[in-house]
């Protein structure tokens, strides 16, 4: 993990050790209880290169949400589990043995990212 100089917080990315790339260069952590409910909801929008990391979280839901993501599913080893592309508002999605969350823009997830692939928070 480094230090992001502009903002003195702990930066964190999401890192693909599978294909050797980077995912997300700039992840927010929704760690607690009030933080996992409210996720994206209330936002117009996200940022392509940032990513919202819902931990521990299983299942999501777009209720009032105002825009598409994509939505990555983690097992406790960070492996991909599932992939969900453009889930839209109003829609409930969930993954077996999923432990972690990304959310994402939708449209950031190109084709180099698969289930089984090993991801890295650094």
């Amino acid at each position: 993990m480094a230090w992001d100089n502009a903002t003195e917080e702990l930066a964190i990315r999401l890192y693909n050790t599978t294909k050797e790339r980077i995912v997300a260069p700039h992840v927010e952590q929704a760690d607690t209880v009030w933080k996992r409910f409210v996720g994206l909801m209330g936002r117009q929008s996200i940022q392509q290169d940032h990513a919202l990391l819902l931990d521990p979280c299983g299942s999501i839901h777009m209720f009032f949400m105002r825009f598409a993501i994509d939505v990555i599913f983690l097992d406790s080893q960070d492996k991909v589990v599932r992939i969900v592309r453009n889930l839209k508002p109003w829609r409930i999605s969930a993954a077996s043995g999923a432990k972690k969350v990304i959310e994402m823009a939708a449209g950031s997830l190109d084709d180099s990212i698969e289930t089984g692939d090993q991801l890295k928070l650094e």
